[in-house]
């Protein structure tokens, strides 16, 4: 049931720069591979797997689906009994080893069940997401993470109805994807807040309406977004996994019937700052992992309709770089410069 891959293109996020900067205690396990979002060939396949054979183009996914669990089987969740992301998970189901190792034969660890940092690496079976071999190849690698969750926390988790008002807090390329997500939904308002004003430039390309920079104001961005707005936004997005943002997200939507979607990664074990009484005002708030796609029965789907254009990619890579020069890929993600940057194995 695991699958070996070449990788062709693979891309960094902010989850690969969190853990190689040792920011989430539950993803220091060393030495590992990082990475997780890739495009590749399936080299070879192991017993009992018949969803794919070797040629085939695949995208790992972090999140996987067995599509046998209880889980798989409800329409309620895109979470996976064994699959489902972990990062404490760092060697491999079947014998709790890891298929990675150093000449002299010491483990070297898996990361979020993909490890894309790889010429060659192997996946769980329920990991990996055969597409259409007509697919553009270096667009796919997009939909392993960023992309699929930013455009499913829109489509799927908010359910964003045409003529809405949205907030994105955090337009990196998660935030910029959310704002895509909301602009093919027919969202009539989106709101970015940035602290970097470069982003709005990239923003509206994506379909952001109005920008905010937290700094140029003398008030909570939620008293700024309520003044515009009327009232506050039907949905906000949390994207920079920060608190104090989190907050602001939260107040900044409309009493009643405000929801707020937590799409950044929170590395400290801080509580959310609400009081339960909050709630009470209608105002909702809830997670969302990987867009809310199952991966292997919808990912292929939602890989159609960008390749049909609902979705547009090309503004996502920013850089391509031979794989070669990941230092210099992940500088331009921590600067700022970069939403991906592409690299090619």
């Amino acid at each position: 049931m695991e699958v070996r891959i070449k990788i062709l293109y693979t891309s960094i996020c902010h989850t690969d720069l969190s853990a190689w900067k040792g920011e989430n205690d539950a993803q220091q396990v060393y030495p590992r591979i990082l990475g997780h979002e890739a495009v590749g060939i399936v080299e070879s396949v192991g017993e009992g797997v018949f969803d794919m054979k070797e040629g085939d183009q695949v995208v790992p996914i972090f999140n996987g689906e067995c599509e046998e669990c209880i889980y798989c089987k409800s329409e309620k969740t895109n979470l996976c009994e064994k699959f489902r992301v972990n990062p404490f998970k760092s060697v491999m189901i079947n014998d709790g080893k890891t298929r990675f190792s150093t000449r002299d034969g010491k483990p070297i660890y898996h990361f979020l069940n993909t490890s894309t940092f790889s010429e060659f690496t192997v996946l769980d079976s329920a990991c990996v997401v055969k597409i259409d071999s007509k697919a553009p190849l270096k667009k796919m690698t997009l939909l392993s993470c960023g992309v699929s969750t930013g455009v499913g926390a829109a489509w799927n988790t908010a359910n964003v109805k045409s003529g809405s008002v949205v907030a994105i807090f955090g337009l990196g390329s998660v935030g910029l994807a959310v704002a895509e997500g909301a602009r093919s939904r027919g969202a009539s308002r989106i709101i970015g807040v940035d602290i970097n004003p470069s982003k709005f430039i990239k923003g509206q390309a994506m379909g952001v309406t109005d920008f905010i920079n937290p700094k140029d104001l003398d008030k909570p961005v939620h008293e700024e977004i309520r003044k515009m707005t009327g009232g506050g936004v039907d949905y906000s997005f949390e994207c920079a996994g920060n608190l104090d943002v989190l907050r602001e997200a939260f107040l900044s939507t409309h009493d009643g019937w405000g929801l707020t979607v937590i799409l950044g990664i929170h590395p400290t074990p801080k509580m959310m700052p609400f009081h339960p009484m909050e709630l009470f005002d209608g105002r909702r708030i809830v997670g969302s992992v990987f867009g809310d796609f199952k991966g292997k029965t919808q990912l292929p789907h939602f890989a159609d309709e960008c390749d049909r254009g609902v979705v547009n990619l090309d503004g996502f890579i920013t850089h391509e770089l031979p794989f070669s020069k990941i230092n210099e890929a992940f500088n331009l993600l921590m600067e700022g410069e970069s939403l991906r940057c592409l690299l090619q194995l």
